[in-house]
């Protein structure tokens, strides 16, 4: 499994990958079951995840009990609640496993270590933070313009992987719909 993040470190690096065996040495492998708790709201953060294999849900609750999904994460990306991992306060999100997942989890210290000793972990960690920056705003902003069946049309071109691997309660979540609203327009596509 180390293999897999040993292949996406040195495809976001090319061929500057000087203490790569170091760096892989801070992760940690996890394997979790389908509907596992990563973080929980009001917890501290203490793990940057990256996904080898499987989903996970990033989502909140409003205070009326109402779950809001904010994103999706496919195997060969990373996640965390970074607010909460960055200044150890109190987690504003929840992450748990959507699928059955093969995780390499790096806790803070490892994390901290390996920017200020390693130039290419700050360089791959830029990266990821420049495409969930951009991966965020980009959502936001289509979803604030688009009608509920144009989310779900734009769901099937941009990211139809999805639509085959999640329940539609979940699919209608991360739209911002309703699922009835989801299962009927759907219906019409």
């Amino acid at each position: 499994m180390i293999g897999i993040l040993r292949q996406h470190i040195i495809a976001r690096l090319g061929n500057d990958i000087e203490n790569l065996d170091t760096v892989l040495s801070t992760f940690t492998y996890l394997k979790h079951r389908r509907n596992e708790q990563l973080l929980t709201q009001g917890e501290v953060c203490k793990y940057v995840y990256f996904i080898a294999s499987g989903c996970l849900q990033v989502y909140t609750h409003d205070n009326e009990g109402n779950e809001t999904t904010r994103d999706i994460i496919l195997e060969d990306s990373w996640c965390s609640e970074l607010i909460s991992f960055g200044g150890q306060q109190p987690a504003t999100e929840n992450i748990r496993t959507v699928e059955p997942c093969d995780l390499f989890a790096i806790d803070r210290a490892s994390f901290g270590l390996m920017m200020q000793t390693i130039p290419q972990f700050d360089k791959v960690y830029k990266q990821i933070l420049e495409a969930s920056y951009a991966n965020s705003v980009y959502r936001i902003n289509t979803f604030v313009s688009l009608s509920a069946l144009e989310r779900i049309k734009w769901l099937m071109e941009y990211r139809p992987k999805l639509m085959s691997r999640l329940s539609s309660k979940l699919i209608a979540s991360y739209l911002g719909i309703s699922q009835e609203t989801f299962s009927r327009l759907k219906g019409k596509l």
